[in-house]
């Protein structure tokens, strides 16, 4: 374990990269190597890039891949894909745009699969950050798939939270319908030389103007900035505004440190406990026969779904329910 420690805090990319495997693959030694690293961790400046499927992700991060770079930071990228159905691996795998940058020892990309998760980011995205903090990485970004109303978990991992629209698209209904008002910390109008946008960009800003008591306060105000990230076109200001960001968070929420407040650990630590209590208790049931008898048992109609479901989870647990 001290051998892996000194591996990954040294950047060893292939240690790196088979331990992100393991992870993503849910093997359950990697939790003692998890263990271990965590005390590396909390030096990265994480930013979650999301958005509905179509609307230049990719295109965008490769370019803050590049403008980074030049700043001299060292860069990890996780770009969460939906998982194939039938291999249940990512189905894009690694970015094909972002192969420009895979011989640079200053970036990592990695690709993950949702594993048919909804929120957007898995704990295995989760721990793959921890992992990229403490091989020593400045900057991470988790672009991540877009799944509309559901995609707020981002911003538990994040500092500063993007979202990426473009004209034409719906896209500002989308987000309305969604509430990501209070997720994104930043608003990008991508493809900004279309018909629309002007349109798209009064809607985003009639939005953020509805939030006005929040900025009356003194909290973050989002802005709107156009690009055209296929062309390198508005990304400076883009970064200019992450920067201007990252200076806000130092000044009221602890800098690197607002990732670790209170409400966030304690959202984390939810879904830790949830995974951990699904996976030990699936576990158990499969290896038990139970759950195979428990579904023969409905198709037949012997058994409702309901009360087989208490009927495996109660015992897992320790017995029923206390009744009223």
């Amino acid at each position: 374990m001290k051998d892996l420690v000194e591996k990954v805090t040294s950047g060893d990319v292939r240690t790196v990269a088979r331990l992100i495997r393991d992870v993503d693959d849910g093997m359950p030694e990697v939790r003692e190597a998890l263990k271990a690293l965590y005390p590396y961790t909390g030096r990265a400046y994480v930013i979650g890039i999301t958005g509905a499927p179509g609307v230049g992700k990719s295109t965008l991060v490769d370019q803050m891949v590049a403008h980074l770079r030049k700043r001299g930071k060292t860069v990890g990228v996780l770009a969460v894909d939906p998982t194939s159905p039938f291999s249940g691996g990512a189905i894009l795998g690694d970015r094909v745009r972002m192969q420009r940058h895979s011989m640079d020892p200053g970036v990592f990309i990695r690709s993950l699969a949702t594993r048919g998760h909804f929120g957007g980011l898995t704990q295995s995205t989760r721990s793959a950050i921890d992992i990229l903090d403490a091989m020593g990485k400045d900057v991470i970004l988790v672009e991540t798939v877009g799944v509309g109303q559901d995609e707020v978990d981002v911003v538990r991992s994040a500092h500063t939270t993007v979202i990426v629209v473009i004209p034409g698209m719906g896209d500002d209904i989308q987000a309305i319908k969604a509430g990501i008002l209070e997720v994104g910390d930043i608003f990008l109008i991508n493809k900004s030389d279309r018909e629309g946008t002007d349109k798209t960009l009064a809607e985003l800003r009639l939005m953020i103007e509805m939030d006005q008591r929040k900025h009356d306060e003194g909290l973050w105000k989002p802005p709107i900035i156009k690009v055209e990230a296929i062309f390198d076109k508005g990304v400076d200001d883009f970064l200019a505004a992450v920067d201007e960001h990252a200076r806000y968070l130092e000044q009221t929420a602890g800098g690197l440190k607002s990732r670790r407040s209170p409400e966030r650990v304690r959202q984390e630590m939810v879904e830790m406990i949830k995974a951990r209590l699904f996976e030990e208790v699936l576990d158990k049931l499969t290896e038990t026969g139970e759950f195979d008898r428990a579904v023969d048992a409905i198709v037949k109609g012997a058994l409702d779904p309901y009360s087989a479901c208490e009927s495996l989870v109660f015992p897992a647990l320790g017995g029923l329910p206390a009744e009223e």
